[in-house]
């Protein structure tokens, strides 16, 4: 799409008399005297961004210091949001507590969130207060690592482990022996750490043990820890402090998004067994969440928000034409500062470009350990709302049980691809995204029912009670 400007200076010397005595006929000689010989028109130029009607300009985003706040970053670095005519300033928040209190209380505009947070403050799992998502930041990007020594146990249950490249994915079975051995020992749950009661980090975690039979504990309504039950009592830890809870046994294991796994790996203090796109293959991680007051009060600076977060997207899963992510390295580098990660951009490397270290020996090739864009990973899809309710529902955090059609209905008031679309499409006029990287106009917000879990179980977002009911360690709901 071709567009250009022209811009004429006219002197009013050029015209030779006072302001007052300009004719027409004096502009029209003045512009025939001008000299266009050597103006080039760049017809590869994209049309400039259509510049909506903001109603706020200078906005403040929250976010932890996780790879997968890239989206934020990177729109802010690559002048995204000021293409947009927005001023975002990026600052970042100790736990993922502190962060949904600031978007409540609205000294955020917004913030990178845990997926499962927007979904549970709107239905009341801790603080209650209705928040909104229109963009979904990734898909996969966590990992579960283990310490030293309960690798080394795993290794002895299961010799098949003990190899440079051991088989993936790795499942619990042989974590399994180890928890009832620490139960029957010291007599309390083994300990390992997750960082908060909504992400998928928990989710992620107790489907991984509860898969080889290991009971993660359940959620009562006079306990809101999720310790009933459990042989693994799950711990919330913020990220960045996971390798040092690792290291100072406090917990045996973790599931953390990068690069907290990977520092892990560098500092020799603990293994990765398990990433969460072995457990669940493209799942939803973090999303842009924003309150409903906010989006229902700004409804342009949010699409334009949007917009520049697509972009944003678009750019770090942009891959040359042998599949190589050609953007990666230079997001490394930038979320390596200070002001954002603040960790070695070996390490934020390490995943970002597409390679995860399990150990020394077994290092894998895994573009697609973070996407923010491929196949659909920035849509709010509806099935992936529905999945994390299952799964509140699974664990006891959802008390009385719900019909399916208030899964549906739960979702479509929390994810809004409506708001999505629409700032898709603006960027499709303005030529910086192709209609073929939307879903077609016909797409109901569910994605296809799939087997690519790690126990191979099927979801169907379209069927959440046939679902819960298909697990044998959690909640089970009457037909």
């Amino acid at each position: 799409m071709a567009s250009w400007w022209l811009l004429f200076l006219v002197p009013l010397a050029l015209v030779g008399c006072s302001s007052g005595d300009i004719t027409l006929a004096d502009l029209e000689a003045a512009v025939a005297n001008v000299d266009v010989s050597n103006i080039v028109i760049d017809e590869s130029d994209v049309a400039p961004a259509a510049m909506l009607n903001l109603e706020a300009s200078d906005l403040k985003f929250g976010f932890i210091k996780l790879t997968d706040c890239a989206p934020l970053v990177i729109a802010k670095e690559k002048g995204f949001f000021d293409d947009e005519g927005l001023n975002v300033t990026l600052e970042p928040q100790s736990n993922w507590k502190i962060l949904l209190d600031n978007v409540i209380n609205g000294q955020l505009d917004g913030a990178h969130m845990l997926a499962g947070q927007p979904i549970g403050a709107t239905i009341g799992i801790g603080t209650q207060s209705p928040i909104v998502t229109a963009y979904s930041m990734d898909y996969n990007g966590n990992a579960i690592t283990v310490s030293n020594e309960v690798w080394a146990q795993m290794q002895e249950h299961d010799p098949s482990l003990d190899s440079p490249t051991p088989p993936h994915p790795i499942s619990a079975a042989s974590l399994q022996p180890i928890v009832a051995e620490y139960l029957a020992e010291q007599g309390q749950p083994f300990p390992m750490g997750m960082v908060f009661p909504v992400s998928t980090h928990n989710y992620e975690i107790r489907y991984w043990l509860a898969a080889a039979g290991i009971h993660p504990g359940m959620y009562t309504a006079s306990d809101l820890n999720g310790f009933q039950d459990a042989q693994v009592q799950l711990s919330t830890v913020p990220p960045p402090q996971m390798p040092q809870n690792l290291e100072a046994d406090i917990v045996k294991g973790y599931c953390v998004g990068e690069p907290w796994n990977q520092k892990a790996v560098a500092t020799g203090i603990g293994v990765p067994v398990v990433t969460n796109s072995e457990i669940w293959k493209n799942n939803p991680e973090k999303v842009f969440g924003v309150s409903k007051s906010w989006a229902d009060q700004h409804p342009s600076t949010h699409l334009a928000v949007v917009k520049a977060l697509i972009r944003a997207g678009k750019w770090l899963d942009e891959t040359d034409d042998a599949g190589v992510l050609i953007n990666r390295p230079e997001a490394a580098k930038i979320l390596s500062g200070k002001d954002y990660v603040g960790a070695e951009e070996e390490v934020i490397s390490q995943s970002m470009a597409g390679t995860f270290t399990f150990q020394s020996t077994d290092v894998r090739e895994m573009p697609e350990f973070n996407v923010f864009f491929a196949g659909g990973a920035s849509y709010p899809h509806y099935s992936d709302c529905v999945w994390f309710l299952t799964q509140m529902r699974r664990w006891g955090q959802i008390t009385e049980p719900k019909p399916a059609s208030w899964y549906d209905d739960t979702a479509k008031e929390i994810y809004l691809p409506q708001i999505y679309r629409q700032a898709a499409e603006l960027l499709v006029s303005e030529g910086k995204l192709e209609p073929s990287e939307l879903p077609g106009p016909d797409y109901d917000g569910y994605r296809s029912a799939t087997q690519d879990f790690i126990d191979g179980k099927t979801y169907d977002g379209r069927d959440p009670i046939g679902y819960i009911n298909s697990f044998e360690i959690g909640t089970k709901e009457e037909l």
